[in-house]
């Protein structure tokens, strides 16, 4: 039996719908959402991944098969949802993969493939997902973005764009659909303790000596801190729902520590190159006649 439980404005009984929920932030907002009372579709390429969820919450969770790169997946997932629950109240798009290796070492079928999932599968769920939350003037769209999506380091060129545009999209999208009572929030971790940096993560098959020094020390890294990062996925998935739930949710949160830390120092050195080309930046404007 669902309750209603007014906090902020919110109601409890709102419908989610979460792609990617196989492993870390998607699992773990599902279950959270679900424990909370919440209705949810629970979204993921293989259905038996996520069966025990749905299982533990046979009256509030639906499973959906979804892979974000296929069309009619997403129409099929979005038309299933609101059949069942009615409407969709909040979206969040956590499917994702990372890509290892320096620009010019990487794929082009790896990293185009990395593109039709991070970017183009988010965006495509989302105008999907649209014409719903404009019809009923009220929705949040939730996009799991990275701290990448805002600074960058070597060997993660592709990923990084993938994050870039992402977050470039949002911040148009929200300014498209704040008058229609539509919310756009991204968020930003840092290392948290997924399967990002593990099997969800290919690299570049081809190594050039040149690059072992900076894209290949840090790929090296990044491979040998996996499971070891400071972020808890059960605190970030706590941390997403009161977005959700906040009247006036941000457009951008961070999430750990290091995340906050990098973003800072990017504002910096935008600050440093903007002030020290400053004269050549303004003196590109031709006075006016």
């Amino acid at each position: 039996m669902l309750f209603k439980l007014k906090l902020e404005g919110y109601i409890m009984d709102k419908v989610w719908l979460i792609t990617g929920c196989s492993t870390g932030f998607g699992r773990e907002l599902a279950i959270q959402v679900l424990a909370r009372g919440y209705k949810a579709a629970v979204a993921a390429r293989n259905i038996e991944d996520i069966e025990d969820i749905v299982k533990a919450y046979p009256e509030t969770a639906i499973p959906v098969t979804l892979d974000v790169t296929k069309s009619d997946h997403i129409s099929d997932a979005v038309k299933q949802v609101t059949e069942i629950f009615g409407r969709i109240d909040v979206l969040v798009n956590n499917a994702g993969i990372g890509y290892f290796g320096s620009a010019e070492e990487s794929d082009d079928q790896e990293t185009r493939r990395m593109f039709d999932i991070n970017f183009f599968g988010l965006a495509n769920m989302i105008r999907e997902v649209l014409p719903i939350m404009r019809k009923q003037r009220s929705g949040h769209i939730i996009n799991i973005a990275s701290i990448g999506g805002l600074t960058a380091f070597p060997a993660l060129s592709y990923y990084h764009a993938t994050k870039f545009a992402v977050d470039g999209f949002s911040e148009s999208l929200a300014k498209e659909t704040v008058p229609l009572g539509i919310k756009v929030t991204v968020i930003a971790p840092s290392g948290f303790r997924t399967d990002w940096a593990g099997r969800s993560a290919n690299e570049a098959k081809s190594e050039i000596e040149d690059y072992k020094a900076t894209a290949g020390a840090n790929m090296a890294s990044i491979r040998a801190y996996s499971g070891n990062q400071p972020g808890d996925p059960v605190k970030a998935a706590a941390a997403i729902i009161k977005v959700a739930e906040a009247e006036n949710p941000p457009l951008r949160l961070l999430l750990g520590a290091a995340a906050l830390k990098n973003a800072r120092r990017k504002i910096e050195e935008l600050n440093h190159d903007f002030d020290t080309w400053q004269d050549t930046t303004v003196g590109a404007d031709s006075p006016k006649s």
